[in-house]
């Protein structure tokens, strides 16, 4: 039986930079409920607590809830508040040379961006983040920019051998994160494994960005089944079936239990 499933943010959960929406918020909480549940992304901690944390009932399920920021290099549990476990930030150095990397790789893609909002490049301490349209663009300019990831793997392919030492991934509408290397969402879940003693393959895990090159793929590649999904309405089915079969599961084993 599975024991963790593992989600994906934004474009998994809900679109980029958006707050679950009220179906979503009530079939993750039915889930935390019959399962532990994770949930791995690029954007940071402020935006855990305003895309998902918000929208979950305080109650005693959260203990089921584990949070790991920035592809995983933060990791964070509620035992009555939120603690962080760890954090695997950056040195000035390297953010520099990641930064100046961002920018010289962006202008050599030689795109013409007419407008953005807010920064471009965020340093999240543990990952630094390029959105190519800004941090607070309008979701409906970030789905048309780069649809099928062809504008951030040419801005990918310039920039890895700029910072070989990097790890270097494509995330969310128009963002490119950066961590350090052998740092990815591999790493998140084998802190989970670790963390939570749970194998890997007693884990699920389910993104938007399961392909090569997405952020979501080293978990793939790690041995997780994984399901691709192309957004929250795909998602929403993923989780009734899961509490479909782990909600039997518990049953069963009550009734086991019942009769020893």
């Amino acid at each position: 039986m599975k024991k963790l499933i593992v989600f994906d943010l934004d474009g998994t959960l809900a679109k980029s930079k958006s707050a679950l929406d009220p179906e979503m918020a009530t079939l993750l909480h039915d889930l935390l409920d019959v399962v532990k549940v994770a949930v791995i992304s690029g954007g940071d901690w402020p935006q855990f607590e305003k895309q998902l944390l918000s929208h979950l009932p305080h109650d005693q399920s959260l203990t089921n809830l584990s949070v790991l920021p920035t592809c995983g290099t933060k990791f964070f549990r509620y035992s009555g508040n939120w603690t962080k476990i760890y954090s695997e930030d950056f040195t000035a150095d390297e953010k520099k040379k990641i930064i100046d990397s961002l920018n010289k790789a962006f202008q050599a893609a030689g795109f013409k961006i007419k407008k953005v909002w807010g920064a471009v490049i965020e340093d999240r301490g543990s990952q630094i983040t390029l959105s190519a349209l800004g941090q607070q663009a309008p979701l409906a300019e970030k789905e048309k920019w780069d649809p099928n990831f062809a504008k951030r793997k040419k801005i990918k392919a310039i920039l890895d051998p700029l910072i070989p030492g990097f790890s270097v991934r494509l995330g969310g509408t128009t963002s490119i994160d950066v961590t350090k290397p052998g740092i990815d969402k591999a790493y998140g879940i084998r802190k989970l494994r670790d963390i939570l003693g749970v194998s890997l393959k007693e884990m699920i895990y389910i993104g938007d960005a399961l392909f090569p090159g997405g952020n979501d793929y080293p978990v793939e590649q790690a041995g997780v089944i994984s399901i691709p999904v192309r957004g929250p309405e795909d998602t929403k089915r993923v989780i009734e079936a899961i509490i479909a079969c782990l909600g039997g599961d518990r049953q069963a084993d009550f009734k086991a239990g019942l009769n020893d």
